[in-house]
């Protein structure tokens, strides 16, 4: 049990592009936290800040809150059935990565068998976002649950109770759809201005404010400029997002039509580019039109 003045001990799973941030910002507000993650080096990195580090997510777990921010939903369970027999009852699972709502609502009920509560509270905002604390974050759970991890989560971002368990991924699908679609958009604008005898940054300056401004135009659209493809967010993981959507919309007996376009470009540049940013979907387009290809600098990927 904590005091009101004692700050809950946190058991974070998965110290990557993302979850180092968040965790660090974790150790800088003052919650003890030990880390796990399946490259002890990553999770070590943490120890200047404050983390103890944990070889396996049976000695991390004995913790009265649990963070997983991990690649996909089989990572989330393999690791948490690792987990279970240390997770005290009462203690709360916050589950951060992206995974199909059909996962976290199966998860929700493994540990609730356990007495072990569980929120889905995936992520948007990328690693700039994580670095800043600004991550917006969709949470699905009850709230009461949702209420005890509000301070925890606010120190990574903000936080909003969409609904019940299974909802925070549904909510963080509509975001990536919105996500990879504008991305393809926008790489799309790019490679008309360039055909069409525009220049591409002039095009861009000259839209932002109107109806077309978006993050996506100034953080993404600058990335195409500069041909920056360093992975802040990879193919590979909006890629997995897409394929979530096309799952979810199939379970709720839905067509979306563009999605499915978008995802076949990204499909397509997994191949050849799988860990490159989301803006290397300007590079799939591209292909597709041989001879075009915006601005005239070297492609950066690392």
């Amino acid at each position: 049990m904590t005091t009101k003045t004692q700050k809950p001990s946190i058991a974070f799973f998965g110290i990557g592009l993302m979850g180092k941030p968040m965790a660090i910002n974790l150790l800088n507000a003052g919650y003890p936290l030990k880390a796990w993650n399946r490259t002890v080096a990553k999770a070590e990195a943490l120890v200047p800040f404050g983390a103890t580090v944990a070889s396996t997510p049976l000695d991390a777990a004995d913790a009265d809150i649990i963070i997983t921010m991990l690649a996909a939903g089989p990572e989330v369970r393999s690791a948490l059935e690792a987990a279970l027999p240390t997770l005290k009852k009462n203690a709360l699972v916050i589950d951060m990565s992206s995974t199909k709502q059909s996962e976290a609502i199966d998860l929700h009920a493994l540990l609730a068998k356990s007495g072990i509560h569980f929120i889905d509270a995936p992520v948007s905002g990328g690693v700039l976002g994580a670095e800043a604390a600004t991550l917006a974050i969709m949470a699905g759970g009850d709230i009461e649950q949702f209420e005890r991890a509000l301070p925890v989560l606010s120190v990574m971002g903000r936080a909003t109770r969409v609904g019940p368990a299974g909802c925070g991924q549904v909510a963080k699908l509509c975001n990536q759809l919105i996500v990879g679609a504008t991305i393809n958009i926008v790489a799309e604008a790019m490679l008309l201005a360039q055909a069409g005898g525009a220049d591409p940054a002039a095009m861009r300056t000259a839209i932002r404010g109107g109806f077309a401004e978006s993050r996506i135009l100034e953080v993404h659209g600058q990335r195409m400029l500069d041909r920056n493809f360093v992975p802040g967010g990879q193919v590979k993981t909006q890629l997995k997002d897409l394929e979530n959507i096309l799952h979810a919309a199939e379970s709720a007996s839905i067509r979306l039509p563009v999605t499915a376009l978008v995802a076949d470009n990204f499909r397509h540049l997994v191949t050849t580019h799988p860990a490159a940013d989301h803006s290397a979907i300007l590079i799939e387009l591209e292909q597709h039109n041989p001879g075009q290809r915006v601005g005239s600098a070297e492609d950066k990927f690392s």
